[in-house]
């Protein structure tokens, strides 16, 4: 992403933005329209947001944001605070439910106080329901909605993700897609609305690919998926993780039959060709496991080294899974870099 600065492209350049959000979810989206242009006012208490105890993460999420302190607690503070947001575009805020009409600043209080405001409330659950006043982390949204489920290793087990998809997928992504549909609306109406986002309804809606995988695969294996089990976790040959010479981890991802040609070109087995799903191998089944296997022997027969610059020169969809600090040095992102959006005149 840019460094928050507006640059000649900056389609958002005008928005004001109030933002009362702390820790991840809510000033990462409001770091996206911060990147495209808006100017944010980050409204932060006297001790702070949160973040601010892992300084590279606020540095990250607020850069180019005008930070402001106030007491939500002092009457003469909140006053301040009404100011800003008569004279703001879009409020974000991701209190549990209740606590900002409790502060005064209820959805009809801040229609009254400016019409063409569109709030946005980002929240683990939603702003109604059993669930809507439960504690919650991203760990909690992922396992709530099946998606962590859905994370397993080749043994089984349920593995913890370090990207935080049920707070930056769910929650970050989703509210800023609504906003920007909620202000054509006021462009269009000149009435403002209130975004109600839950980051576990949100990574529910991003399993369209297990959902209806799952229910394809069902009546062969008489139950869901598992690990390994499905179309795009591991069950095929051709899309599928395999472990290298040096225990490190190529990612085949030769879903097209055109690709698992090349692969199987570059491998020196052309009698594998024609082993593919679209030409009948069925997930699962006795071919297409033992397939899995031969393959993963092959792999493990090399270091990843060798396997990268082989697929280097041959464009199958086959790439090294890099480390961290190997993707950042890596020509994609070494340097000025860029932000995931290129817009142009």
């Amino acid at each position: 992403m840019s460094s928050g600065t507006p640059s000649a492209a900056s389609p958002l350049a005008g928005l004001r933005v109030v933002d009362l959000t702390r820790n991840l979810p809510g000033p990462f989206a409001t770091r996206i329209l911060a990147d495209l242009g808006a100017t944010v006012i980050k409204v932060e208490p006297p001790e702070g947001d949160p973040a601010r105890g892992l300084p590279p993460l606020y540095a990250a999420l607020n850069p180019g944001k005008d930070v402001r302190t106030i007491d939500f607690k002092q009457q003469a503070d909140k006053d301040r605070l009404r100011v800003w947001i008569q004279d703001a575009d879009v409020l974000v805020e991701g209190f549990r439910p209740g606590v900002m009409a409790a502060m005064g600043l209820d959805i009809d209080s801040l229609k009254a106080l400016n019409p063409k405001l569109v709030v946005c409330s980002i929240t683990g659950y939603g702003q109604e329901g059993p669930w809507a006043q439960k504690a919650g982390h991203d760990m909690n949204f992922m396992a709530m909605s099946g998606a962590l489920d859905q994370m397993r290793g080749p043994d089984g087990s349920v593995t913890l993700s370090n990207i935080q998809w049920g707070d930056l997928a769910g929650g970050s992504s989703m509210a800023c897609v609504a906003l920007l549909a909620a202000l054509w609306q006021v462009q269009r109406t000149g009435r403002g609305c209130h975004i109600d986002i839950s980051m576990t309804h949100g990574l529910w809606a991003h399993q369209v690919m297990p959902l209806a995988t799952g229910a394809m695969l069902k009546p062969l294996l008489e139950r869901l998926p598992g690990a390994r089990e499905d179309m795009l976790n591991g069950a095929l040959p051709c899309y599928s993780l395999y472990t290298t010479a040096d225990g490190r981890s190529l990612a085949v991802g030769a879903l097209e039959l055109k690709f698992w040609r090349l692969c199987c070109e570059a491998w020196g087995r052309p009698d594998w060709m024609e082993r593919h799903w679209q030409r009948g191998l069925l997930p699962n089944s006795p071919d297409s496991n033992a397939l899995r296997d031969e393959v993963a022997k092959l792999i493990a027969a090399q270091p990843l080294s060798h396997w990268a610059d082989v697929f280097d020169k041959v464009d199958a969809c086959v790439t090294p899974v890099l480390t961290l600090a190997e993707a950042q040095a890596h020509g994609l992102f070494a340097g000025a870099g860029r932000a995931p959006w290129v817009i142009s005149a």
